[in-house]
């Protein structure tokens, strides 16, 4: 049976929260209002003290703290998002997650021995496999995948590892 041996670093795991998040509608329509409608509401109150009061300078303040706050919030949210995505695990999670990873193809499941130990995921379990650019993703549930990135694959094919589990999943699955 085939074989592949890779690391999984933090890095990875940051890019298939990021890509998850960057997919997600609801989280983009979030972000899209924070980034206009707290500048707006700064406008108006800018507009207010430059229509009552006539003050130019107050204005022209708050309307550059609104334009800075527009370009500026989706990077903020990024780097807490990073942040929340780390605190999310514990360090003995972080240990057992990060490392290298060997995942082999058997008739019956799929094998995973990773620093957390060995997991047996059963191909009728598993949803799908994604190819990407530096990544292949195997999905073990609608939010969860087995990430792979192309760079650290020290042992096997990738490329025919991802077609023979594709086979597999839609065989067995």
């Amino acid at each position: 049976m085939l074989e592949i041996e890779y690391e999984f670093r933090e890095k990875d795991l940051l890019h298939f929260n990021e890509l998850r998040l960057a997919n997600d509608r609801e989280l983009q329509k979030k972000i899209r209002q924070n980034r206009l409608f707290v500048p707006g509401v700064m406008l108006a109150i800018g507009m207010f003290y430059y229509v009552y009061y006539v003050d130019m300078m107050t204005t022209a303040y708050i309307t550059l703290l609104a334009i800075v706050w527009g370009l500026s919030s989706p990077y903020f949210m990024k780097m807490d998002m990073r942040r929340q995505f780390f605190n999310k695990y514990t360090e003995a999670e972080k240990k057992a997650m990060f490392g290298i990873h060997n995942l082999t193809i058997e008739p019956e499941c799929l094998l995973e021995k990773s620093p957390g130990g060995k997991h047996k995921t059963p191909w009728a379990e598993i949803l799908r496999v994604e190819k990407h650019k530096e990544y292949v993703f195997i999905y073990v549930d609608i939010d969860a995948a087995l990430v792979i990135p192309r760079e650290t694959v020290s042992k096997g094919d990738l490329k025919a590892f991802a077609k023979q589990a594709e086979g597999m999943i839609e065989r067995l699955g």
